[in-house]
């Protein structure tokens, strides 16, 4: 089989234009919010609310509701919850997020034990990218396109939010309400990617291709194109490895942005590993 053969094959289905679509998308948009996560320090809280939104997406089945809207409703009640721990208790904010989005989720996986089902909500849990409906796939690009709007609009406050609170509430800015704004994108944007890699996987998207780009860049606009391409370009390889190998599709998309990480830990020309090392040898020679 030829090379093109491999490239188009995968392309006759509809199941797999639909799922590299919608692997692309939720792709784009996580990589962008993982630039400001990624600088604020907030890794953990996006893990909090990824898996939080599990028990809003269960009881959204039960009562035959949008799947997004529970786990929407359920992001969003995981961060306040844990700004309220943080703020009425003596409570740390890493043990905040810990003690809600642990509860949370064993809720979550407590509600599927016992929900009878003719679907296998397990999909929920570990993603279902090959099984995007077109009703899915309109329901990810809109939840997408509205965390889009906000972080572009929203950027150069967000920005510098980021990287001096301090001078943001000086100049008249509210950092509490744009760490606001932050989360509720962070719950948005979870949502976006529940369905293409599961609650597990989510933190992967929202963390990997921020943390792949900064140590690819010092300057954060050139972060904010790195990490979206090759997030989407890790997608890509990721379906079309899944559907050669008949593989887990999710599981692969974060495989290869994983191996991405790597190389560029190890092999980045300003700050990976290696890279440093062969540049102090370089200027070892000369000097």
């Amino acid at each position: 089989m030829s090379p093109l053969d491999l490239l188009l094959e995968p392309l006759q289905y509809d199941f797999m234009l639909r799922a590299l679509a919608a692997t692309v998308v939720a792709a784009i948009v996580c990589a962008l919010l993982s630039c400001w996560l990624v600088l604020v320090g907030w890794s953990l809280m996006g893990d909090a609310v990824s898996h939080a939104v599990l028990p809003g997406v269960v009881l959204a089945y039960i009562v035959g509701a949008p799947f997004a809207l529970g786990a929407l409703a359920f992001g969003l009640l995981a961060v306040a919850l844990i700004g309220v721990l943080r703020d009425t208790s003596r409570v740390k904010e890493d043990a905040a997020i810990g003690i809600v989005f642990t509860t949370l989720f064993a809720l979550g996986l407590v509600l599927i034990s016992v929900t009878p089902s003719q679907t296998d909500l397990n999909h929920i849990i570990f993603g279902n990218i090959l099984g995007v409906s077109d009703g899915d796939l309109i329901q990810i690009g809109v939840l997408a396109a509205v965390a889009l709007a906000v972080l572009l609009v929203k950027r150069r406050d967000l920005t510098l939010y980021a990287f001096d609170p301090t001078h943001a509430f000086a100049i008249g800015l509210s950092p509490r309400l744009l760490g606001a704004i932050l989360l509720g994108v962070l719950a948005l944007t979870s949502v976006v990617a529940l369905q293409v890699v599961g609650v597990i996987l989510v933190v992967a998207m929202l963390i990997i291709p921020g943390a792949t780009a900064h140590l690819l860049t010092d300057r954060f606009g050139r972060m904010l194109i790195i990490a979206p391409a090759l997030s989407a370009a890790s997608s890509v390889v990721g379906i079309y490895l899944s559907f050669w190998l008949d593989a887990a599709s999710g599981a692969l998309v974060i495989l290869v942005q994983g191996v991405v990480f790597t190389l560029v830990y190890l092999f980045g020309p300003r700050h990976g590993l290696l890279g440093r090392r062969m540049a102090r040898l370089r200027a070892a020679r000369v000097g």
